[in-house]
């Protein structure tokens, strides 16, 4: 049976950790691969919480579950989500097999360019309040296993690092 991983991406709303989940994924279909992304978690198996710290922290213990059952019965996990506390990460990592985190790194005017959703502005607007990056903080890792930087990287570029680092950590 193949080991299975929990590919944690990490970074501000709008960063990239979607796209760049969607392609790893994609290049990964040789394996066992299952998506958790924010967006539709919160559809989904969270659309009873909302976005103060606590319930932050519920929505990504959920997941860590969900992600834990996966990982430790040989399936690649790629999980997309903000997830913007260092503490939070750390309990993930330690309920995960074979965690591996991926810093999205993108300063916060590149993030509010992307914004197709509008959620920038409507905090700026103060229609959403407690929103990472703009009156909620996020905590940058501390010693992340990858980052990338999607200002100076294409997705494709971003992808390839993550892949380069599985080779290496797999064999």
């Amino acid at each position: 049976m193949r080991k299975g991983y929990v590919i944690w991406l990490t970074g501000l709303p709008c960063s990239g950790k979607t796209s760049i989940g969607d392609n790893l994924a994609d290049k990964m279909k040789n394996y066992l691969v299952e998506r958790l992304d924010g967006d539709i978690v919160r559809k989904s198996l969270t659309k009873d919480l909302g976005f103060s710290k606590e319930d932050r922290k519920i929505n990504l213990e959920r997941v860590t579950f969900v992600a834990k059952l996966l990982s430790r019965n040989g399936i690649l996990v790629i999980c997309s989500f903000v997830s913007p506390y260092r503490e939070v990460r750390e309990y993930i990592k330690k309920e995960t097999t074979n965690f591996i985190e991926v810093y999205v790194k993108t300063s916060t005017a590149e993030c509010v360019k992307r914004d197709n959703k509008g959620m920038w502005a409507k905090a700026k607007r103060g229609e959403i309040k407690g929103f990472t990056g703009f009156d909620a903080p996020y905590e940058i890792p501390i010693n992340p296993d990858i980052i990338v930087n999607t200002e100076k990287e294409t997705i494709e570029e971003s992808t390839q690092k993550i892949l380069n680092y599985l080779i290496k950590r797999i064999k």
